[in-house]
């Protein structure tokens, strides 16, 4: 199969184009070529918008009205990738709640077998807690919160079809514990942490690669007590953040990506069961959560999560940062696939690659998103 996409901005590795004949076999680009001749039919025009690459999302609580903390199956997976996929992510990880061990390990064996299944986009899983420090719970149930034991390690550490991120509180947990759990693969973020600079750095030492929702729910920069915020600007590390306009102010945004760069900070979502819905609540682990101006918020005033999708998120970034629209998509994209160690199959435009990506028009709203170069259902 050959698409021609012409007349609009199309993000290659080394360049934007304006058209491109591109060729897909098997799910995968196979040849990007200048345009020739094709039937009618076969030509897309994006109508002055974007061809990105598809946007790759290493935190989704949930989409489409599930929560995968309430519904941990391939059913629940799919639907929850369909929510997003509407929006650009072609590549998510379904994110657990600090949870019980029951659950994780239904969790964990769920992402398996959706993988198994070919579910579009389920690429692993995030477990974000519940190894986490309390006085940085956030919205996460304190009686949920425990120390890593040898039978959850186990647990973590068996063999997966897919990426397995586990967020956590370094200054909580074994260093050698933390290097066991690298050895097999685990990727490790730092989040919901009071850790101190020294003690996330310790941690970097022994394998960690993240800061997960960098600033929110961790210790802040300060200039004699650098805590977790200092250790990831001092650091290779990768950082997620939201860009929701809530989240962070416009002026940290362009802080983080002006220290870390491009090719280290992640747009994540954080994204609850209400993207994809026009629901005004819902329920996250017995508390009512209210969906209000795009905010989900407890009743207390804290935040739960958010009602955020990756194009929302890289229309505020471009908008908040000025960065060119290319270059923003890179956090979006090649760099969660980097962090993910997916960078030979997800993240670009380009020959080997997953014939993944997004058509945003010209005021970066969605318009059709292609998994596999299958065209799905988008936002409109």
């Amino acid at each position: 199969m050959t698409l021609r996409f012409h007349n609009g901005r199309i993000a290659l590795p080394d360049g934007i184009v304006e058209a491109a004949d591109i060729r897909v076999t098997d799910g995968r680009i196979t040849a990007i070529d200048a345009p020739t001749a094709l039937a009618a039919g076969d030509a897309i025009d994006l109508s002055g918008g974007w061809l990105l690459p598809g946007f790759v999302d290493t935190q989704v609580n949930g989409g489409g009205g599930v929560l995968f903390n309430d519904q941990a199956d391939v059913d629940a997976i799919a639907a929850i990738g369909a929510a997003h996929a509407r929006f650009g992510t072609t590549a998510f990880l379904p994110t657990l709640i600090s949870d019980t061990p029951e659950q994780i390990a239904a969790a964990l064996t769920a992402v398996d077998d959706a993988i198994e299944a070919g579910v579009p986009g389920a690429v692993g899983i995030h477990i974000e807690g519940p190894f986490i420090n309390e006085v940085k719970r956030g919205i996460h149930e304190v009686h949920r919160i425990r120390r890593l034991d040898a039978e959850t390690l186990a647990l973590l550490t068996a063999p997966r079809r897919g990426k397995v991120m586990l967020t956590l509180a370094p200054e909580l947990c074994d260093e050698e514990d933390l290097r066991t759990l690298v050895a097999h693969g685990v990727i490790l973020s730092a989040g919901h942490s009071d850790a101190t600079y020294d003690e996330a750095k310790r941690a970097i030492a022994a394998g960690l690669t993240g800061f997960t929702h960098l600033f929110n729910a961790m210790s802040p920069l300060h200039h004699r007590a650098p805590g977790a915020v200092g250790a990831a600007f001092d650091s290779d590390c990768y950082c997620g953040l939201i860009v929701d306009d809530v989240h962070l102010h416009p002026a940290i945004v362009r802080l983080a990506v002006a220290v870390k760069g491009t090719n280290r900070i992640m747009l994540v979502t954080d994204a609850m069961p209400s993207v994809g819905t026009d629901a005004s609540e819902f329920t996250l682990q017995g508390k009512r959560i209210a969906v209000k101006d795009g905010v989900c918020i407890f009743e207390d005033g804290t935040l739960a999560g958010t009602h955020l999708d990756m194009a929302t998120a890289l229309r505020e970034t471009v908008k908040v940062t000025g960065l060119d629209v290319a270059e923003a998509a890179r956090m979006a994209s090649a760099t969660p696939a980097a962090f993910l160690s997916l960078s030979d199959s997800h993240g670009a435009l380009a020959p080997g690659r997953r014939a993944d990506w997004v058509w945003l028009d010209s005021a970066l709203a969605p318009r059709e998103t292609w998994i596999g170069g299958q065209r799905l259902t988008t936002a409109q």
